[in-house]
């Protein structure tokens, strides 16, 4: 195996690895040899997505994560510790869409669940990933925001408000770890068929035809393309890169 993405001996723990990116990147990652530490609230996805993994009982642990829960994702950190001994890579991906509503009309359930799930989600697992990366003195921390969360999203403001705070949160850690041998990135796609496109009907083929109107390429993102961008920048050759934000967007931030 290429040395650039040999993750063997290495230890990954993912949130909302149900389905969508969360699945398609413990599968690639297993497939390069990294041990898995998988959460979600969906137990009957995630145990589908252990299913299609080919490794064994000491190689992977799962468990119920609800992310707005600090209980809940401490519990997957100490998971890691107990079983493996370490954590190299905490990937933070759990998150909710919302309706569609213009900005004055949000309301405060709806900010509420965006920032308990898409802000405190991803501070929670910060916070416990880079404590047990502390005693180590390595970890790199891959955090998934958008690009709600580095422009504008008409009518998806509470969304893209908590998607800027990961990106905020993102660049805050790189920052205050660089020293610590600890590194923070985090990915910006742009649409991508997954779950959260249902929320407001959107996994619909015409309703995607239209979504892609607004990419150069014409197309959404397919949730592959945008886990290998992942892969590579978890790569261990991928070693200075940190506190970026990085648009998977098929030119859609070069406008």
């Amino acid at each position: 195996m290429d040395s650039l993405l040999d993750f063997s001996g290495q230890v990954a723990m993912i949130t909302g690895a149900s389905s969508g990116f969360g699945r398609l990147l413990a599968q690639g990652l297993a497939s390069r040899g990294c041990n898995l530490v998988l959460g979600d609230i969906n137990l009957d996805e995630l145990q589908n997505t252990l299913d299609s993994l080919s490794l064994t009982d000491n190689q992977v642990i799962s468990m119920a994560c609800d992310v707005s829960d600090e209980a809940a994702v401490k519990a997957m950190v100490d998971g890691a510790l107990k079983t493996f001994g370490r954590l190299d890579i905490g990937v933070n991906n759990a998150g909710i869409a919302h309706s569609l509503m213009p900005l004055h009309q949000v309301d405060q359930a709806t900010i509420d669940k965006q920032m308990a799930v898409n802000v405190n989600g991803v501070l929670f697992g910060m916070k416990y990933q880079i404590e047990a990366m502390l005693k180590q003195g390595s970890g790199h921390v891959l955090n998934v925001s958008s690009m709600a969360g580095i422009g504008g999203a008409p009518k998806g403001a509470a969304y893209s408000a908590a998607k800027h705070a990961v990106v905020g949160l993102t660049r805050t850690a790189a920052v205050e770890y660089a020293k610590k041998g600890i590194r923070a990135n985090a990915i910006c796609p742009f649409y991508s068929p997954t779950n959260i496109l249902a929320v407001d009907g959107y996994d619909s083929p015409e309703s995607q035809e239209r979504l892609a109107r607004g990419c150069p390429m014409r197309r959404l993102a397919d949730p592959q393309e945008v886990v290998n961008t992942m892969i590579l920048i978890l790569s261990p050759g991928n070693s200075y890169m940190s506190g970026q934000t990085i648009a998977i967007d098929g030119a859609v931030s070069a406008w």
